[in-house]
């Protein structure tokens, strides 16, 4: 997921909830400005700020989208035990 989709989906929800951007930086507890640039596309979110966000929404960022991928160890020797 790319930093545009991010700020479209958040602007989206937002909205569908019928809270103005005063409002939802209020209740999520993120500055208007940083709202309103992010929002706009003109700054990125923190990851902590993001989980702020979502845990706002009632929504969980889901890290792992792909089942098919194998963690690997680049300590030979962990591999080994």
């Amino acid at each position: 997921m790319d930093k545009a989709t991010i700020n479209n989906q958040i602007k989206s929800l937002r909205k569908k909830l019928g809270l103005t951007q005063v409002d939802f930086a209020k209740r999520v507890g993120v500055g208007l400005r940083f709202l309103r640039e992010l929002e706009r596309g003109k700054t990125t979110i923190r990851l902590d700020k993001l989980n702020q966000v979502l845990d706002f929404l009632g929504l969980h960022l889901e890290l792992m989208r792909n089942e098919n991928i194998k963690p690997g160890l680049k300590d030979k020797n962990l591999n080994s035990k």
